[in-house]
């Protein structure tokens, strides 16, 4: 059987077919021998199974001579079906390996589908699994991942499987590890509650480490227990650095001042829940920033004892920050600065970029096998800075700009739209707006009969952030992303699986829709900060938070992964709906 490597519905396939089965017997190593180029030319005239053999003779010679990038070429293209279960065996290894040290994580995938259709000897089913493992998390697929390498554990015992499994449990969101808890046998029960534990002490360090030691005495055998891994390991260096105080500069007058108010809103509201649910919190002094004297700031700052700053919140202020050589202190600026890169250590910064939205956007085009796209964005300098975001990302995948049209946002956007589908029909629109003019594409796309199947991708703007399906019923079969407390049902399968879910509530109670975004940016600035020692010496930690998976780069600039929807019926719904695929179908 052969999948294809791009689409949502292939990625999600391959968290589906990792139940598995029995492997026993045998495959026969074998020594391969002749000239690569001549096989090839003997494959082209002959029967369909000697031709695939030949293939698989020349790939495993070429591979032998150093040729891999050809012989992962040549193997990926065998129509494996054709060959002997023997043959199969050796083309699904050689491919896995190929796919492995080549990078390219779609060959292992579409090798290790013979696990579940013949039988392999144990060594070599568990070396093609390991491989499989591996790919999956490479194509973010890590509850598949996790699954193949909790079961790989269970058979070998192996301790060195720890470091993975957990780097896979840890970018689970906390609906997929409930899903994994379904069936699960004892050590998988025991992996899990770990990253419950772990998760759930967030900053506290002490805390975490208390109930550490009460996870070990309850499960003292399990491979974990007997080697930790190597992330919660290096957070023993924590202790007793724990943030206690967080100073926040954020500004009571000007124009960012309402901005301001709603992050203060999330800010203390999550405080609260924090030290409610029993946790220890960490203690917010407030500083009015609108004069912009930071340094004066950053003075008060110690003076009052605080550890970490969260803010300021002006580009320009922030800016600034990113060009000096460090910060007087650990600070989680809430903007990003206009520089390519930061040279400031200590300084983080985080945001709701429309420039990442946008280049997400493009990596998931390129995913879903699109090629051609066209922009739609509005003309000014927000829109030309999403539209350049977006249009780089998709060059440095290989895609090919046909249109970019920049619209006026007070006009219909029906003349934008018809200049944006062009003459050059492309497979995809790149669409930046706001709900009043993002509902009038779809319906100027369908005016035109443009019966390609266009398919639309957005950025979170497009959505108000509450179910209005009079309203968003023009915006059916839009893909976009946003963040999980927008989406939840799309994002984690329901508002119970929503992170600081408290908070969660009391917000979207409370809130005006306009702000609930910069709320739940208020929530997650709390946690990073309390976070910031973990990710100055933890490189690649992850925050599952309100507003998306967050991890820092090098620069510390901070990057949200978010979840995708799709609209049907005028909601937003998940992207793929995983109960259907056993039909072969999709939202």
């Amino acid at each position: 059987m052969k999948i294809s490597s791009r689409g949502p519905l292939a990625a999600a396939l391959m968290a589906l077919w990792l139940a598995g089965c029995a492997f026993q017997p045998a495959v026969t190593e074998r020594q391969p021998t002749g000239d690569p180029d001549q096989l090839l030319a003997q494959a082209e005239q002959q029967a369909p199974e000697q031709a695939a053999l030949s293939r698989l003779q020349a790939a495993d010679i070429l591979a032998r001579q150093g040729s891999r990038p050809q012989a992962l070429e040549i193997a990926k293209e065998i129509d494996d079906s054709r060959l002997s279960p023997d043959a199969r065996g050796r083309w699904a290894l050689l491919l896995s390996d190929l796919g492995d040290t080549e990078d390219d994580p779609w060959a292992v995938i579409q090798a290790a589908q013979l696990l579940d259709e013949i039988q392999l000897p144990r060594d070599q089913a568990d070396l093609l699994r390991e491989r499989q493992a591996r790919a999956l998390g490479q194509v973010d697929e890590p509850q598949a991942a996790a699954r193949a390498l909790l079961r790989l554990q269970a058979d070998t015992g192996r301790v060195d499987l720890n470091d993975p499994i957990w780097e896979q449990l840890s970018s689970l969101a906390p609906g997929a590890i409930a899903e994994l808890r379904d069936g699960a046998d004892d050590p998988t029960l025991a992996w899990l509650d770990l990253a419950d534990l772990v998760r759930s002490s967030g900053g506290d360090i002490q805390r975490l480490f208390t109930r550490l030691d009460e996870w070990r005495n309850r499960n003292p055998q399990h491979p974990a227990a007997r080697r930790l891994p190597a992330d919660i390991l290096a957070l023993r260096e924590l202790r007793g650095k724990d943030v206690r105080h967080i100073a926040v500069f954020l500004p009571e007058s000007g124009p960012l001042a309402g901005v301001a108010d709603a992050i203060e809103q999330g800010l203390r509201a999550h405080h609260m829940n924090t030290v409610n649910g029993g946790a220890s919190g960490a203690q917010l002094t407030f500083l009015d920033s609108s004069a912009g004297n930071l340094d004066a700031l950053y003075q008060e700052a110690q003076r009052q004892g605080a550890q970490v700053v969260i803010g300021p919140l002006d580009k320009d202020a922030v800016t600034a920050l990113e060009r000096r050589d460090r910060v007087p202190m650990p600070t989680l600026a809430l903007n990003y600065g206009e520089d390519e890169h930061s040279s400031a250590k200590g300084l983080f910064q985080y945001g709701l970029s429309a420039e990442d939205e946008a280049r997400e956007v493009a990596a998931r085009g390129r995913q879903d096998g699109k090629r051609s796209a066209s922009l739609l964005v509005p003309d000014n300098a927000w829109g030309r800075r999403v539209g350049e975001a977006f249009a780089a990302a998709w060059r440095e995948r290989d895609g090919e700009i046909a249109n970019a049209v920049r619209y006026n946002p007070g006009r219909p956007a029906t003349e934008s739209t018809r200049r944006a589908l062009g003459s050059s029909r492309p497979d995809m629109l790149f669409l930046l707006a706001l709900p009043d003019y993002a509902r009038q594409v779809p319906p100027t796309i369908d005016y035109y009969a443009y019966n390609q199947g266009l398919s639309v991708y957005a950025t979170s703007h497009l959505y108000e952030g509450r179910p209005q399906p009079r309203l968003d019923k023009d915006l059916d079969g839009v893909m976009f992303v946003d963040i999980p407390w927008q989406i939840p049902d799309a994002a984690v399968g329901g508002e119970e699986a929503l992170p600081f879910l408290d908070s969660y509530r009391q917000l979207r109670e409370e809130s005006d829709p306009t702000m609930f975004r910069l709320m739940a940016m208020g929530v997650d600035a709390y946690e990073l900060a309390r976070r910031l020692p973990q990710f100055q010496a933890i490189p690649g930690s992850e925050l599952f938070g309100a507003t998306g998976t967050l991890s820092a780069d090098r620069d510390g600039r901070i990057h949200r992964d978010l979840p995708w929807a799709r609209f049907a019926d005028g909601v937003p719904r998940p992207l793929i709906d995983m109960r259907r695929l056993g039909d072969g179908q999709a939202l």
